[in-house]
């Protein structure tokens, strides 16, 4: 399929071909869904943790004798049924990632990319720099664009300028073709691939 190409003012670029077997497939929100839980997981600190018996502070010492009391038996004032003690089954450090299908993981990103395109969303740039580096420059050739929520996907490298003037702009993204995944995809409203970005994704997905 045949897309214009813009530049970031706005202006005519020419055109770009993409393939319709990654900007042309069914929406498939299963699939999307696996693969953004899969990158979540995958983010998680896992540092939650709760003390066991063996780490809670405190006396090992018999609360009082075992019989005669008219009590409960009690061995310990760490038990969890007392107050301080310990947690019994409670969260421990450990990772939340799972494994998931490279199979699915390339087809969740096509997906994505497609759904964009099919939106009209998708959006080819020449070339996604700026001189200066400056976050009212950008947000202005934004605003002209129409885009509010945006992620820009550019080649191998990100230009420096560009990179510095997005970090002031909370609902816009930078990154290199590379790291281009469906969670910023679906994220933002709006995406941007730049030719190079284009021509590297076409390269990783076929």
């Amino acid at each position: 399929m045949k897309v214009n190409v813009v530049t970031l003012d706005n202006g005519k670029a020419g055109t770009v071909e993409l393939s319709d077997t990654i900007y042309g497939l069914p929406s498939r929100p299963d699939i999307l869904h696996q693969v953004v839980r899969w990158q979540l997981a995958k983010r998680q600190a896992g540092t939650h943790k709760t003390k066991d018996i063996a780490e809670v502070s405190g006396t090992g010492k018999k609360p009082y004798k075992q019989k005669g009391t008219g009590h409960a038996r009690q061995g310990s004032l760490r038990s969890p049924q007392f107050r301080g003690g310990a947690i019994i089954f409670g969260p421990q450090v450990r990772s939340h990632a799972f494994a998931l299908n490279k199979k699915i993981r390339t087809l969740g990103l096509k997906t994505a990319l497609s759904d964009k395109q099919r939106e009209g969303k998708l959006f080819v740039v020449d070339e996604a720099k700026l001189a200066g580096g400056k976050t009212n420059a950008l947000a202005k050739k934004m605003k002209a664009m129409g885009w509010e929520s945006a992620l820009i996907i550019d080649g191998e490298t990100v230009d420096e300028g560009l990179a510095r003037a997005v970090t002031n702009l909370k609902s816009v993204d930078v990154l290199p073709s590379v790291g281009a995944n469906v969670y910023d995809i679906l994220r933002r409203d709006v995406l941007v691939l730049t030719k190079a970005a284009v021509e590297q994704l076409e390269k990783r997905l076929s």
